[in-house]
């Protein structure tokens, strides 16, 4: 998904027009995409969260076999120690399987942070009147002609909030997506 959206990002850089009207479109569809972007990266981060979640209760797992098998071993039981080390050994696999899933997921994130990056300095450079390369050292120029910095600076902050706005609404129809999932479930358990 995020690929889809970073390529549709340069594709608007390299086709934005010097001036006009046509410009200001082009603005608009590269906030657009960059609305989608910092979305994208909600999702990684989120997926990150999950990930460590499952992590540590994959260890809590593994330490209360030990636990267990340290116990069986000091009753002689040969039994639940065999039990213990095949547990031991499924939950220590799951867990490692889970750290390099960890691992990957944390340099993604930190990858497609620095391009959302890079294409946020691009959308302050287009904002701003300049004319914007594939990356954010590339365009040069600074606010256009009567545009301060400030104006700038609170355009951005207009695009934070919008962003902001557009998560919260999303994270709102998807709380009440679920609500009516639940409440459909309740009506078919009760018979109505």
């Amino acid at each position: 998904m995020f690929d889809d959206v970073r390529q549709a990002f340069r594709d608007l850089l390299r086709g934005t027009p010097p001036s006009g009207d046509a410009r200001r479109s082009i603005v608009a569809q590269m906030r657009e995409t960059l609305v989608q972007a910092r979305m994208g990266l909600d999702d990684l981060r989120k997926g990150l969260e999950e990930t460590r979640a499952r992590l540590a209760r994959e260890r809590s797992e593994l330490e209360t076999v030990r636990r267990r098998k340290q116990l069986a071993e000091g009753i002689n039981d040969a039994e639940t120690v065999a039990i213990a080390e095949r547990y031991e050994k499924q939950h220590a696999e799951r867990a490692a399987l889970l750290e390099r899933k960890l691992a990957t997921q944390e340099a993604e994130l930190a990858m497609v942070e620095r391009e959302v990056g890079e294409m946020k300095a691009e959308f302050k450079l287009a904002a701003a009147g300049a004319n914007p390369g594939v990356s954010a050292g590339a365009g040069t120029g600074g606010p256009a002609v009567g545009e301060s910095a400030d104006d700038v600076t609170a355009d951005n902050a207009g695009l934070r909030d919008e962003i902001d706005g557009l998560a919260r609404a999303r994270r709102r129809s998807e709380a009440e997506s679920t609500a009516d999932e639940k409440l459909a479930a309740l009506k078919r358990r009760m018979g109505k």
